[in-house]
């Protein structure tokens, strides 16, 4: 296979159903000439139907992933210079003087992140264990696994992946590391957790993986950062609109919202997929969409 025939393929794994798409619409009231941001433009799903929204809509696209902005090019390209794009941490992004009508952000991992094998993500392949978002940065998953004592990792399980047996399966990754590939280290979370959990709803990886990936990217800190900066990027009376799929993820844009001396609440509880969603697409089953207006000025 070419190398354009591999980016095509990775392209077309970055093409999924946005979630909440319609929530996301009218979260943001897109207005005709609006100029909106979307910090996680993914494949280029939400940001589609922000611009079919309402004429002249204008889009700012962020990603970490380079892989992901390629895929949103390619979705996108019909729009012309109505996108701009920028890779980068949505909390390094610094729009300057310009503000935005609308800010949408999806914290979701894309499933093409998980089907793209050699990205590591996923103990489905097997695949060099790496999990970054951004791959121009230096930490990954190996390191983390390999280096980190083993109360280090116990609490990055227990606070991350909110696993009940991350004492145990950090003192069987000790033992037995170093690892190397994905599925060398799910077979070793496997075997060590008692035998009633290694057949249940989920893999025991799950939560550990999970927890890896978010310390690699350090997805809380930036978020955490992101919150801070974003209700200033917003126009008097623009909205911000946030999907997350955990409850640590929840749980920090609930207080962040709620915390700004600058945003409304919109969304006291949060608003969830219908079942009719969920049946079409399952990744829609753990998304929490909340929604903040920025507050006219005096």
């Amino acid at each position: 296979m070419s190398f354009s025939e591999i980016e095509s393929e990775q392209e077309n794994l970055f093409s999924h159903i946005p979630v909440l798409a319609q929530e996301v619409v009218e979260g943001l009231t897109v207005q005709p000439g609006g100029h909106y941001l979307d910090a996680t433009v993914g494949g280029g799903g939400h940001s589609s139907l922000i611009l079919q929204a309402a004429e002249d809509v204008r889009i700012t696209a962020l990603d970490q992933d380079q892989q992901a902005i390629a895929a949103a090019r390619a979705t996108l390209m019909e729009y012309g210079d109505r996108v701009q794009f920028h890779h980068t941490n949505f909390a390094d992004y610094d729009p300057g003087e310009q503000q935005f009508d609308g800010i949408l952000t999806d914290l979701g991992v894309s499933s093409a992140q998980f089907d793209i094998g050699d990205r590591g993500f996923s103990f489905r392949h097997t695949a060099p264990l790496d999990m970054r978002m951004n791959q121009t940065q230096s930490l990954t998953a190996a390191e983390v696994i390999n280096s980190w004592e083993e109360v280090k990792l116990a609490n990055l399980f227990f606070t991350y992946g909110e696993e009940r047996l991350s004492r145990q399966i950090a003192r069987r990754i000790v033992q037995q590391r170093p690892f190397e590939t994905t599925t060398e280290l799910a077979e070793a979370i496997a075997h060590a957790v008692p035998p009633k959990y290694r057949y249940g709803r989920i893999h025991p990886a799950t939560r550990t993986f999970q927890a890896l990936r978010i310390a690699v990217n350090r997805e809380l800190e930036v978020l955490e950062t992101f919150l801070q900066k974003a209700p200033h990027w917003l126009k008097p009376g623009g909205r911000i609109v946030i999907i997350s799929f955990h409850s640590l993820e929840d749980r920090i844009v609930k207080h962040a919202l709620k915390g700004s001396e600058l945003l409304k609440v919109i969304t006291k509880k949060p608003i969830e997929a219908t079942e009719k969603e969920i049946r079409q697409n399952g990744r829609a089953r753990s998304a929490k969409l909340r929604v903040a207006v920025r507050s006219p000025l005096e």
